[in-house]
């Protein structure tokens, strides 16, 4: 095939493979890439193309291919970093603190009365936000941040003791 021939192709088709591929990469630099192997790959192959079809969709279908490919090389290539330092004492301890402080929490959030112990569980092991917590409940958003609030409160004098 000429060579004015294959400028006509990829004036044609360059921005409609580049698309394509945009819409399957998700990333602009990607795409360009991969267009431009697009291109190659045809090149190479041109005596493949039996006509059968436009040439875009012969075209998008390389590109396809090579998308397809690199998903596969990425997915070969995953890998953690290890990290070459030893885990202190003091994470550990850390995180022993961490637990004992939250089993005291919910120890003494089961002293609460019902309704303020909804609250404290909606907010702290639902990861609730007040509105939310409010449309559990049939209330107002501001009445769930004042509930616990005092609930909070109620907590902190029985962290004190």
């Amino acid at each position: 095939m000429d060579e004015a021939k294959i400028d006509e192709i990829y004036r044609k088709n360059a921005a409609i493979i580049y698309k394509y591929l945009c819409g399957l990469t998700q990333d602009t630099q990607l795409a360009e890439e991969l267009t431009q192997e697009t291109f190659f790959q045809a090149i190479k192959g041109i005596d493949k193309f039996r006509g059968d079809c436009k040439i875009s969709v012969w075209l998008c279908q390389i590109a396809k291919n090579l998308w397809y490919k690199e998903l596969e090389k990425r997915n070969k290539h995953k890998f953690t970093e290890l990290d070459d330092t030893m885990p202190s004492n003091e994470n550990v301890e850390y995180d022993c603190l961490n637990k004992l402080e939250k089993v005291e929490i919910f120890r003494l959030m089961h002293n609460l009365d019902d309704v303020t112990r909804e609250v404290m569980y909606l907010r702290l092991a639902g990861d609730l936000k007040f509105s939310e917590i409010a449309d559990v409940m049939g209330k107002t958003e501001n009445w769930a941040r004042v509930t616990y609030y005092r609930g909070k409160q109620e907590l902190m004098k029985g962290m004190r003791k």
